[in-house]
């Protein structure tokens, strides 16, 4: 998942959408605690990976990541996620009551009240993010295409199939879309499960 579906599935907990959001910067093992991360926020991290974990076996996740075509099918499970944030901003009203603006900007101030607390590296990302709108612009498929351009020139390894890779979203869209309102209702009812078991 990517970081708008991150930042609804984690629920009503400011710590835990937090945690949810920036989930990927923080590396290793959660227990002993990473040094510096607040209780609250390791959580947050926990259920971000229990939900990145439940994506990767979905019947519908993994049938999107088929219908990457073979040249970029490396990059199917980032791809996917990205689509996903597409999908969830073009129906955020069957899933949010919330509008969607208001839910970004809530997301961004609650981040910048923690921001002290989380690992360096996302520091430069959530500017970014929070400048340009990532939670939001994905709702239009030029920004997906734009962020993936983006994150080819940013890859360690060059060349990479990143470029042009928001054409695999318009080349099956009815597809992609299919699969997403197969999958989030279930990520929706196994987050809520999780959070509710801790």
């Amino acid at each position: 998942m990517n970081y708008l579906a991150h930042a609804l599935l984690a629920g009503p907990l400011a710590t835990d959408r937090v945690g949810g959001v920036a989930g990927d910067f923080v590396k290793g093992l959660l227990q002993p605690r990473p040094g510096g991360l607040d209780p609250a926020l390791v959580a947050g991290v926990r259920l971000h990976r229990r939900i990145d974990s439940f994506a990767d076996t979905h019947p519908a996740f993994r049938h999107s990541r088929a219908r990457v075509s073979e040249a970029r099918r490396r990059f199917g499970g980032v791809l996917v996620d990205m689509f996903y944030d597409h999908f969830l901003a073009v129906h955020w009203q069957r899933f949010s009551a919330e509008p969607l603006d208001d839910f970004t900007a809530d997301t961004y101030r609650l981040i910048a009240a923690r921001l002290d607390s989380l690992p360096a590296p996302f520091t430069p990302v959530f500017a970014r993010m929070a400048a340009h709108d990532w939670l939001g612009s994905y709702r239009d498929t030029a920004n997906v295409a734009l962020a993936l351009d983006r994150m080819a020139l940013h890859r360690a390894r060059q060349p990479n199939p990143l470029a042009g890779a928001g054409d695999e979203l318009l080349a099956d869209y009815p597809g992609f879309e299919a699969d997403f309102l197969a999958f989030f209702p279930d990520a929706l009812a196994f987050a809520e499960a999780a959070r509710g078991a801790r």
